[in-house]
């Protein structure tokens, strides 16, 4: 847990610093309004889409939660903001020490710590989720958290997922949705599109909710 791979790269440590900053800034300075429960009692997998990540990042700052980070030069950027935001870091990906990462996560969240996943990261496809999260749920025995968020300020990136960039001075809701248990006898598949029709239903409730606010 927290391996840093590029411990001397002044590049990553100043970039990874402005995100961070950048981060605080967006916290400090946009109206978030969150319904649901976002502080699950007890050890819990938060589930949030792959392009609503910063919300994930902002909103449990400082919570000692665990994320799945990938091994990769530019996966150092994102451990190293996570690690300053207060998580805690796994090194894996599906394609690089996938069944290793999904093993340590299912360990942290069997002694106690909760885990946030982007179920359809790291690249895609979009709102997809990958078996992995219902791995950990399944064998840690706790319960899936989905959440959603609709931001007014943002710039849309030319990414697999059209990653949503968040500006400063926007609104933002933050959905939080019932927990969904994932049992040893549950169909998995039938199990994984639940929970992505769970995170794509979040996410209409969240934009109406925005506008609604207007």
């Amino acid at each position: 847990m927290n391996e840093l791979l590029y411990k001397n790269s002044p590049a990553h440590w100043l970039l990874a610093l402005l995100a961070r900053l950048y981060i605080r800034l967006l916290g400090f300075t946009s109206r978030i309004t969150v319904k649901g429960n976002s502080r699950y009692q007890g050890p819990a997998v938060y589930a949030l889409w792959h392009r609503q990540e910063v919300l994930m990042i902002w909103l449990h700052r400082n919570q000692g939660l665990c994320g799945l980070v990938s091994q990769s030069k530019d996966g150092e950027y994102m451990a190293r903001i996570l690690l300053g935001m207060g998580f805690n870091v796994i090194r894996g990906s599906s394609t690089t020490g996938g069944s290793q990462a999904l093993r340590a996560l299912t360990k942290a969240a069997r002694a106690g710590y909760s885990i946030a996943v982007t179920p359809d990261g790291p690249k895609g496809p979009i709102f997809k989720v990958h078996p992995g999260i219902l791995f950990i749920a399944q064998k840690a025995g706790v319960p899936i958290i989905p959440a959603a968020c609709a931001l007014s300020n943002k710039k849309i990136l030319r990414s697999w997922d059209k990653y949503q960039f968040p500006l400063p001075f926007g609104r933002i809701e933050a959905v939080y949705g019932e927990p969904i248990r994932v049992l040893d006898t549950d169909d998995l598949a039938a199990k994984s599109l639940e929970v992505e029709n769970r995170l794509n239903a979040l996410t209409l409730e969240a934009e109406a909710l925005l506008a609604a606010g207007k």
